[in-house]
């Protein structure tokens, strides 16, 4: 076989071996996909629940490797914190939430969607603040002196962040994206709010951190003085 037949077969042979391979990843995720939603139809808190454990786990672990200092351990009890939080409260709250939205507001006109939005971002986003805080608070053991400074440093700064990526987003999911897919829509845009959540959400630990160390080096001061004195 010469050159030109070789290098002739190739050009029709490695297009059609690359559709094979490309038709077989296409049917694998399609697969998933029909596997997704027959869970979505059959179980769908848990498979949102489920969805929601995805997001923010991987929101946190893109966090703490990509945005914070790659000097700093990696916090695994903060992960978990944070995906044990999709899982029992953003799941099922998202839910019963967006179900009941879609029942008191029906349709995908301009005036049900800019409602949807608005009654989102106005009364859900500030009660999330206060929820996500608050369980972060708990988890993480510290007191109701640490939640209540936590809420008024960052709740403004949480929605501020959500209105504007929240609005067009939602505008978008409200209009177009089906009831049963809300929270998987929702979670995809949220792999990359949940940085910037876990980011704000978990920023006070080296706050105080700071603080204790500053504390600790007053007390260091403080009794060497007393000890100079002490001596003289």
């Amino acid at each position: 076989m010469n050159l030109s037949s070789c290098l002739f077969k190739s050009v029709f042979l490695i297009p059609i071996f690359v559709g094979i391979c490309a038709f077989d990843e296409f049917s694998s995720l399609y697969s998933l996909w029909v596997q997704y939603n027959h869970m979505l139809d059959s179980y769908p808190i848990l498979t949102k629940s489920l969805t929601s454990l995805a997001g923010f786990t991987l929101g946190d672990y893109l966090a703490q490797k990509f945005l914070e200092s790659s000097h700093d351990p990696y916090d695994y009890h903060r992960t978990l914190r944070m995906g044990s939080f999709g899982l029992l409260l953003h799941g099922p709250l998202g839910h019963c939430f967006y179900g009941l939205l879609d029942s008191k507001i029906p349709g995908t006109s301009l005036i049900s969607v800019a409602a949807k939005v608005f009654v989102d971002q106005t009364i859900a986003s500030p009660l999330f603040g206060i929820i996500f805080f608050g369980y972060l608070n708990f988890t993480a053991q510290k007191g109701w002196v640490a939640y209540v400074e936590k809420i008024k440093t960052d709740l403004k700064t949480s929605v501020l962040g959500s209105w504007s990526v929240w609005i067009p987003a939602h505008t978008i999911n409200f209009a177009f994206v089906p009831p049963s897919q809300r929270l998987l829509y929702i979670n995809l845009v949220q792999v990359a709010y949940n940085i910037f959540l876990s980011f704000l959400g978990n920023k006070v630990q080296g706050m105080e951190n700071k603080q204790t160390a500053d504390h600790i080096q007053k007390v260091a001061l403080l009794k060497d003085g007393l000890e100079r004195e002490v001596n003289s």
